[in-house]
Parts: structure tokens; sequence; C-alpha cells
């Protein structure tokens, strides 16, 4: 008897400890829900996305009769798994397994089972450390061929940094180039070291992924490049549970020019449309070439010189800034990839533009005129009351105020603590609160710092015409920095309550998606630096999932508008709604696994994009290009963006900063010359005041 009871007794005991484990166990959060997530198939209907989006009424369906199959969520970094609850469609399995792993190939089963039965599968015992959990089955419920498997749900919980690795590895070593050809270059670089090991190297040109190669490689190539232009790679490192290095140094490749020196025909049936005061279309028939045509270059030829003043890659353009009642006499060529240009077209298309000073909202964007110019890159641009600007010097980390009716110009101080990142790091955004700065005079910054990017405030002595860097406020910080996605624009919402700001990923997708990291955010925070109570995740964060924020605006309605860039497919704009998800690194632009993520309203293909600052007036969107070398501007029209049009394409080189200007106007800023070097004044830009309809 007293054996029967001590029995119990210790049955009793077990059944409380599995209780309380399974108790614990369930009491994990959740982790994959929202994740991104990967699947060896899946069928037309059903994505992988559905078995992680918290929706029991999608699923994930794989390809029929295929054994084995799986799915794999990465849950950003590595955690301990203590739960894995399946909830099956009716396509279960009877044999899988779950596994973990921290680099997607070498996985250790943690659950394994010949006897599924579908339903829901609560799995509260499981143990196990990585940041991927896999199911991986081999044998389906339904054998039917025209069956595979199917889950509602994939849910993983668990608990993350717990004492994990968080250490990123060391930067590679400097490039150097092994070989290269007119559309590829190699280069190699020295090993960098982590302290449980390196896992891939990711390696890029001018910002965009080009090429990953697995730990132990240490070389590379990149493919799709054009002949006879320079390159500047440099790459990252990554370890098992994603932690990232600072980029390697920069080194400039420049490719070789191809074998083609056969130019283009010479387009023909160049007509003039839509004469106006400051404008002029253009059009005409497209030129042929061996190889392929690349754009066209427009060329003014009055007065015996002959002027660039635009360039396309269709067969059409709008050349703006222009004189009004002044005589213009435009030439046409093509171009191809290796640098071949066409004759010019004749005769040139005699064009004499009409008087007067109105601006139409047929014309859209109208006189420029040229206020300023810097050797630094212009970055953040404010307007003060009595119509002057200040704006930031990006890598000589100093503000300067500009009297555009005289062109007049002073430094007013350089900001503490900044440091360029030999990229695009630097001194970034500059944003005035537009409620309180007449009494206020604090000046909001963001810079990137030798640790983090952060955003500051720094009180403006508009007497001395200095800063007052001795009142300097950090009011975020902890926003990691890299060579390039720093992000950095502000924006006040219009009735002045809260400060917004944009951050890059830091070249670290994974950070675009984790609610505990400000990276690839749009944040936003009281003017005092704290957090509003509204805001949707307890944080300064006010939406996630974007790659590289560099445009932030108002409408007349006080809706946020967003421009980031992509990769190397498309640009986007963005309407901003509190706690929404954009969909980086899954969704870029359009492309990609896009389901249960807000779609833009805009898009751009990346070569004629790479679109930075934005500005809103009269309700009218205009998006400052880089790459593309233009002003997009678009109406909008409830929530879309309509009568979309492009102005200056080629005519003022590399566009970025576009601000709204007293009466109605823009400034505009361009962003020529070390754009991506950090070496201070050696860029050659200027700054202009643009009236637009």
């Amino acid at each position: 008897m007293q054996r029967r009871i001590r029995m119990l007794a210790v049955l009793a005991s077990a059944v409380t400890i599995m209780a309380t484990a399974t108790a614990a166990n369930a009491a994990d959060p959740l982790l994959s829900q929202g994740k991104p997530v990967t699947a060896s198939t899946q069928s037309g209907c059903c994505s992988a996305a559905a078995a992680v989006d918290g929706d029991s009424a999608t699923r994930w369906a794989s390809t029929a009769n295929i054994d084995p199959s799986w799915i794999y969520v990465d849950l950003g970094a590595t955690a301990h798994v203590s739960r894995v609850r399946l909830q099956w469609d009716k396509s279960c399995a009877t044999a899988y397994e779950i596994g973990v792993s921290n680099d997607k190939t070498t996985w250790t089963k943690i659950y394994s089972t010949t006897t599924g039965q579908g339903g829901v599968e609560d799995l509260t015992t499981v143990s196990g450390d990585g940041r991927y959990v896999r199911m991986l089955g081999s044998k389906r419920c339904r054998t039917d061929a025209a069956y595979g498997y199917s889950l509602q749900e994939f849910g993983v919980y668990g608990t993350t940094g717990g004492g994990g690795d968080t250490v990123p590895p060391t930067p590679p070593g400097k490039p150097e180039l092994v070989s290269a050809t007119p559309n590829s270059a190699t280069i190699k670089w020295a090993a960098a070291t982590d302290n449980v090991g390196v896992t891939a190297y990711d390696i890029f040109r001018d910002g965009q992924l080009c090429a990953t190669t697995a730990g132990n490689v240490l070389q590379g190539t990149c493919n799709n490049l054009n002949p006879n232009v320079t390159y500047g790679f440099y790459v990252n490192a990554r370890d098992a549970v994603g932690n990232i290095s600072q980029a390697s140094e920069t080194t400039p490749v420049k490719t070789p020019p191809s074998n083609d020196t056969q130019k283009p025909t010479v387009p023909t049936n160049v007509k003039a449309s839509n004469v106006q005061s400051t404008s002029v279309g253009l059009s005409w028939t497209a030129s042929t070439d061996n190889v392929g045509v690349t754009g066209y270059n427009v060329y003014n030829a009055s007065g015996g010189t002959s002027t660039k003043v635009g360039s396309t890659n269709g067969t059409s353009i709008t050349v703006g800034g222009l004189t009004p009642n002044t005589a213009y006499h435009f030439q046409v060529t093509a171009f191809d990839a290796n640098g071949n240009e066409s004759a010019p077209s004749t005769p040139p298309v005699d064009v004499t533009t009409s008087g007067g000073s109105s601006c139409t909202p047929s014309q859209g964007m109208c006189t420029v005129k040229q206020v300023g110019t810097d050797d630094d890159v212009v970055w953040g641009l404010v307007t003060l009351a009595d119509g002057t600007i200040l704006y930031n010097q990006r890598d000589a980390h100093t503000i300067v105020h500009l009297n555009p009716a005289t062109g007049a110009k002073k430094t007013i101080g350089t900001v503490p603590n900044v440091q360029s990142t030999s990229g695009e790091g630097g001194l970034t955004g500059l944003e005035i609160n537009p409620k309180s700065f007449a009494s206020d005079n604090w000046l909001y910054i963001m810079h990137t710092s030798p640790s983090d990017n952060r955003i500051v405030r720094i009180k403006y002595d508009p007497a001395a015409d200095s800063l007052l860097t001795s009142t300097e406020q950090v009011l975020v910080s902890g926003i990691q920095r890299n060579k390039f996605h720093d992000g950095g624009r502000l924006r006040f919402s219009p009735d002045g309550k809260y400060l917004f700001a944009g951050t890059g990923d830091a070249q670290n997708g994974d950070n675009a998606q984790n609610k505990s990291n400000l990276n690839g955010k749009v944040l936003r925070i009281n003017p005092d630096g704290t957090i509003p109570s509204d805001n949707p995740f307890g944080n300064a964060i006010w939406t996630l999932g974007h790659r590289n924020i560099q445009g932030l605006a108002f409408d007349s309605q006080g809706r946020l508008w967003e421009q980031e860039f992509g990769n190397s497919i498309m640009d986007e704009t963005n309407l901003i709604e509190k706690g929404g998800n954009y969909g980086w690194p899954k969704c870029e632009g359009t492309s990609g696994s896009c389901g249960g993520f807000i779609a833009p309203k805009k898009t751009y293909p990346v070569g004629s994009g790479s679109c930075s600052g934005i500005t809103i007036v009269h309700d009218a969107l205009y998006v400052a290009c880089q790459k593309g070398e233009r002003i997009y501007r678009h109406e909008i029209s409830g929530s879309s963006l309509v009568n979309s049009k492009q102005f200056f394409s080629g005519t003022y080189g590399r566009l970025r900063t576009v601000e709204p200007a007293p009466n109605g106007g823009i400034w505009m800023a361009t962003s020529n010359g070390g754009d991506k070097d950090s070496t201070p004044h050696n860029s050659n830009n200027r700054i202009f005041h643009v009236t637009v309809a």
C-alpha cells in the first residue's frame, strides 16, 4: 500500500511538472506570424505566406503528389522554440518532422511522427534553438495524386534574446578587382571574422545587392553591368543568426568598353508640340542600333553652341525650364550602352516659346531660377519666415544659411558627433516645427554618429545667425548605421504635434520586419523625443517594412506620403497608414510575395527612378529622382496618384531634394558628384526655385 501511495505521489508530481511546463510553453509568445516564409512548392491558390498570416481561413498548399514537401519560417533571429502548433487543412501529413536551423542547410530535428492525425496538432513538448523552423512532410494523409500538403496555420512559439549571438562579423577586407568585362566584374576580398562563424557575404554595387556567396567563398561576380561605366563595389559579411557587419571599403571599378563601335542611326521626324511659355514637348521616330539604343539626348543649338537640355530612354520628352518668348533650336541624338552617340537630327526644330509668366495646370512646372550653388551634398532643407533657407551639407556636417534673393550664404555651425559612412550616411535630415519655431528656434536634425543613426535637436540663434551646439538634445538613438540605407528624412505633422522620421534598413532586410528594431521604419515621436501614447507598437515605430526612406510629405488632408528606394526592380511611393506593413524584404514595390502587405500608390523602375525627396504643393506630389535625373509630378485624387508627368529629364542631372518654397513654388537641389563617397566639398550642386502650377 505504501509503495502504491509513493508511486501515485510520484505520478502526481510528474503530472504537475508536465502541466507546469506545458503552461509555461503555452505562455511563450507567437514568433512566426507575419515573418518571411519559404516552401518547396506552392499552388496558385495558396501561397506560403498564408500559413503565418494569423488567419485560419487562408492556407498554404503544396503542389500535388510531391513527397517530401516542406515549409519553413524565418524568425529573424535565433530563438528557443518551445511549441509548434500546426493547423492542417484536409490535406495533412501522417509522417512529418519539425526541424530548426541557423543556416537553412543543416537541420536539427526536434519532433517527428508517423501517426499524424491532422486537425490541430499542438506540439508543446518540443525544444530547440534556431532562426529557421521547418515542417518537412514525407507522407500525405490523402494519397490521391490530386492532393499535396496544406497548412492553414504554422505557429511557432518561443523566446528570443536569451543570450544568443548578437555580435556581428568584422568588416571584410577592401575588395580587389579580379577581372572585368563590359557587362560584369569579379572581385575578391579578405575574410571577415566572427565569434561563431561567417555564413555568407553580400556584394553591393553603388548600394544595390548584386551577388551573394557562401561564408567560405571570398570571390564573387556581379553581372548586368554597362560598358565603360564606373561602379563602386563593397562587401558585407553575415553570420548564421543574421547579424550583418559594417561594410568593407569601397573599390571603384570601371568596366571596359565593348567592341561595339557602331553608332545608332539618327533620330528622324522630330516634332514639337504643346509649346508653352517655359516648356516644349518633343517627339521623334526611334533610332536603330546593331546592339540596342539605350537612350536619347536633346540639345539646344541656339547662339552658336549646342547645350544639352534633356535626356530620356523613350521617344518623347517635355523640355522644361525655358525662358518665355525665346527662340530655341532643338536637335536629338541617340546613344547606346557603349557610349556611341549618333549625329544630331537635322534640320533643328525651331520653336519660340510663348510670352507671359503664368504657370498653367497643363504645364505643371514652369520657370526655373538658380538661387545658389554648393560643393557638398545638399540634403535636408527648410525655409525660414523671412524666405531664406537653411540646408545641411551631408559630408561636411555643417548647416548653411542661404539668401535666395541675393545668393549670399553663411555656414552657421557644425553639428557635433557626426560621422560619415563612406556612402550615404552623414548629416541628413533637417526640419523645424511649423507651429513653434518662431518662439523656440529648435532645429531638428537626423545624422549618423560613430555608433548609430540618431535624431537630435539644437537651438538656432537668429540674431547671431549661428547654431548653439551646447543646447543639443538627443531625441532618438540606436538606429543602426551602415555604409548605405541610412534613411534620414524628417517631417513634422502640419499641426506641429508629432515629428516623423524615415529610416533605412541598414542593409539588413530582416530589420524592416522587426518591431523591436527602428530600422526600415517610419518613426513618430513627440517634439521632445518621448513616445506618443497612441503609437501602434508601444515604441517609436509608426509603420514597418521599408527598405530605405528618403522622402516624407503631408497633403492637405493631413495624410503622410512616403518615398523609398527599391533594390533592383522598382522604387515606390506609399500612402502611410498607422501600423501598416509595406512588405520589404519579401516585397519590392509590387514584385515578390506581396500578399497581405500595403501596396504602393506608384512605382518607378529603378533605372529611371532612385527617387529621394518629395514635397506636396496644392495637392500635387513632386518626386525628385537621382538615377532617373527627373521630377515626377502626380496629382493627388482621393487616395490615388493621377495625371503623372515627368519634368527636367536629364536637364540638371541627379535631383535629391525638393521642398515647399514661399508663394506656392518649390526649392529643388541637385546631387551631382561625390554622391557616394562621403568626401566633403567634392560635389557640383545647384539649388533652384521652381514655379509650379
